[in-house]
């Protein structure tokens, strides 16, 4: 028996030594493999802290690429309601521009601007337009292409004082007389489009120094009696100047003497901008109210008419084997008078039928009627014989 004892407490010693030895080996081969893991855990944690993930606050997307961006094809949206409107609005200005202060009186500034925008690309804008649809609040004016004289930006100048960009290209009537109120009474004007044909480029040229601030030369006992306006004149805060067609002594002049103003910028459609972030107004191949017109419908200008005034559009005779288009209004009294023209010998037929048949009705039913007859007829009987 107590050999049989010694026996099966030796085998469990063994076992129990067995198990121990495994168990030791288990955990060390598992520390081993967690700080294998722990060590990449670490290694894969600093690589990550190494890389510079967190965007660049200094470097922006340059105003091109965006745009590229934004004209990337996209599905389109359903127009607003205000848009159909205008835009069916737009179709019928010609029949309404001559009472279009009396429709737009209640249009809030953007609807406004929206409807001179279409009026420029009909050819329909003149001072007269422009000064109908004008508004303090608006902060930028696109004139290009149009009929507008020094007259129409004088009085432009007068009520939009807050202009940041305007575009006098391809404008054959404006002078120097009306950039030079422009500049006088916007303050605030950045973004300046000019030039075009021959006679805007001599435009453009006359007004090198309009462009350029100066000093005055002012007298005076202190300086705390002068007037800051007074101070100084000239394009203060024009930055940006689009001249497609500028002349090499011009651009040598503005760029010594004023080198702070930036002629034809040409960001780069890729890229990221550096030291000046050129604005969307300042893009020549973009013109600048087309987000102002971007949610209208571009049939609303596409039968544009020639760049005349209106009333010599009116004025001009039709070519002789074409038919004038008229108005509704015109078409429609026209039918009225054709048709009261070709039922008016029927309606007096008819008016003389009745009135004899109210004769004869008469006599057959009065009796001081048929006294009356029978007496004449008896009087003409009494000559006769």
């Amino acid at each position: 028996m107590n050999l049989c004892k010694e026996i099966i407490s030796s085998q469990r010693r063994r076992v129990t030594s067995a198990l121990s030895l495994v168990s030791v080996s288990a955990l060390f081969f598992l520390s081993l493999d967690l700080m294998e893991k722990r060590q990449s855990a670490s290694d894969l944690t600093s690589a990550l802290s190494s890389l510079q993930l967190a965007p660049d606050q200094n470097l922006t997307p340059s105003p091109m690429l965006s745009n590229l961006l934004h004209q990337a094809p996209q599905k389109p949206k359903p127009r607003k309601l205000v848009s159909l409107c205008i835009g069916v609005l737009g179709e019928y200005l010609e029949e309404i521009i001559s009472d279009l202060s009396d429709i737009s009186a209640g249009f809030p500034p953007e609807l406004k601007l929206i409807v001179m925008a279409i009026a420029r690309r009909r050819r329909l804008l003149n001072d007269e337009v422009l000064t109908t649809l004008a508004e303090p609040s608006w902060e930028l004016l696109d004139v290009s292409g149009s009929d507008i004289t020094d007259d129409g930006l004088v009085s432009i100048a007068k009520i939009c004082t807050n202009l940041h960009a305007i575009d006098i290209s391809h404008c054959e009537n404006v002078t120097a007389a009306g950039v030079s109120e422009i500049i006088c009474q916007c303050r605030s004007l950045e973004v300046f489009r000019c030039g075009g044909g021959p006679r805007c480029n001599l435009t453009a040229r006359r007004c090198l120094s309009l462009f350029k601030p100066k000093l005055n030369v002012i007298e005076a006992d202190s300086w705390e009696e002068l007037d800051t306006s007074s101070i100084s004149s000239g394009a203060e805060s024009l930055r940006w100047l689009l001249w497609p067609k500028i002349d090499e002594d011009s651009k040598s002049i503005l760029s010594t003497e004023c080198p702070r103003i930036i002629v034809n910028p040409n960001p780069s459609p890729i890229g990221f901008h550096g030291r000046h972030k050129v604005p969307s107004e300042a893009f020549p191949e973009i013109p600048l109210d087309h987000s102002i017109v971007q949610d209208i419908d571009p049939r609303t200008w596409a039968s544009s008419v020639p760049p005349s005034t209106f009333a010599e559009r009116s004025a001009k005779p039709p070519p002789p084997n074409e038919t004038p288009l008229l108005p509704l209004a015109e078409r429609f009294r026209l039918a009225v008078l054709s048709r009261e023209t070709r039922l008016a010998p029927k309606r007096a037929k008819n008016a003389r039928q009745n009135r004899r048949r109210a004769e004869r009705e008469y006599l057959m039913n009065s009796i001081n009627a048929k006294s009356v007859a029978l007496a004449g007829q008896a009087s003409k009987f009494l000559k006769n014989m």
